[in-house]
């Protein structure tokens, strides 16, 4: 999967340009604070209609405009032209000028493996961080997991709100509310199950890479779940002796949305244990297990692009990365000191050198 061609209007800093990249390597260079980010954020925007920064629809348009548009050329089996739409009011996403009304049909169109320095918030911040990262790697896969998904926190919405009627009014039938519980076992374990799948395939990929990185392979990735192990009656059953304290709380206390995901390193826990230089060489060697991944299910890798990837580290664990990538691989890469990558890498690449909204083609 390629982008050739990238338009964009109103986008952050960038005002209007036009881009054409490279089907190898795309080394984007320039001082810190220029909009170097701000470029691959366009592509991540593209892909999946929304921001790696978090950030809201609205502050992606460019000050005192009402509307920023991202529009590309991806090669894929089929050439193809994607457009996002962002006004203040909501965004419109189109494939070859024709509106798509869903955008969980949208994405898993154009597939990107992101790495950025606030990605050691997976190792760092709360579960749900981790949940929403693995559950993004698996959407861009299989559409289908995103509906799953959808329709699980739709439910899990549903028997919530019903908990907290049941706390009010005793008669509340007690009826709906085991068709509710029902229906969401069953939808928990199509999201348990696309969760193990994923994870299992990553943990026989990322012990290897992670030893080509830093010479060490015991890496694995430990999934914990409610569901662990499902059995269907057993759950039920555990729905059921925490139903008075679900009520009285009036939230489900039990189920794949308190699911988490944790690095182990030599058996240890590496957010406690690891050095931040631990946790960074895990997060890079699961982004590129993810590009393996990607390969196997669809046929294809998806686009890479390392944000600031190099800025702390040092020559020798550059190259070692840099070595990861294939030829089939489209990658892009923001740095501050293109003198960090080797003339080997840069005899393949195009540059772009940027400068506060403007940018440069070498």
């Amino acid at each position: 999967m390629k982008i050739q061609h990238l338009k964009l209007l109103n986008f952050r800093n960038y005002e209007k340009i036009e881009l054409n990249f490279s089907q190898n390597y795309n080394i984007i260079y320039g001082n810190n604070g220029v909009g170097k980010t701000n470029l691959v954020e366009s592509i991540y925007v593209l892909a999946l209609t929304k921001s790696f920064r978090g950030s809201v629809d609205k502050v992606l348009i460019m000050n005192n405009k009402d509307v920023c548009r991202v529009e590309g050329t991806v090669q894929d089996k089929y050439e193809n032209k994607y457009k996002v739409i962002i006004k203040d009011g909501g965004k419109r996403v189109k494939i070859n000028n024709t509106k798509v009304d869903k955008l969980s049909d949208y994405i898993s169109k154009i597939s990107v493996v992101l790495f950025n320095p606030d990605d050691l918030r997976f190792i760092k911040d709360s579960p749900s961080v981790r949940r929403k990262a693995i559950d993004l790697e698996i959407s861009q896969i299989n559409n289908i997991y995103l509906k799953h998904l959808n329709t699980y926190n739709k439910l899990l919405k549903q028997r919530n709100m019903y908990l907290k009627t049941t706390n009010i009014n005793a008669n509340a039938s007690s009826e709906y509310l085991d068709i509710l519980t029902g229906k969401l076992v069953e939808s928990g374990e199509k999201v348990y199950l696309s969760r193990k799948k994923y994870i299992d395939l990553l943990n026989e990929r990322i012990g290897s890479i992670y030893n080509s990185i830093c010479g060490i392979d015991d890496l694995k990735l430990e999934y914990v779940s409610d569901y662990k192990n499902f059995d269907r009656e057993k759950i039920l059953n555990k729905y059921k002796e925490n139903l008075n304290r679900d009520i009285i709380l009036g939230k489900t206390g039990f189920g794949v949305h308190h699911d988490d995901f944790r690095f182990k390193f030599m058996g240890y826990n590496i957010k406690d244990y690891g050095s931040e230089g631990q946790q960074k060489n895990a997060i890079i060697a699961i982004k590129f297990t993810e590009l393996e991944i990607f390969y196997q299910i669809r046929g294809n890798y998806p686009i890479l692009i390392l944000d600031d990837l190099f800025s702390e580290l040092d020559r020798f664990k550059i190259n070692n990365i840099l070595n990861l990538i294939n030829d089939d691989i489209q990658t892009f890469i923001t740095t501050t000191d293109i003198d960090k990558i080797s003339e080997e890498i840069l005899s393949k690449s195009k540059l772009f050198e940027v400068d506060d909204g403007y940018v440069r083609e070498d």
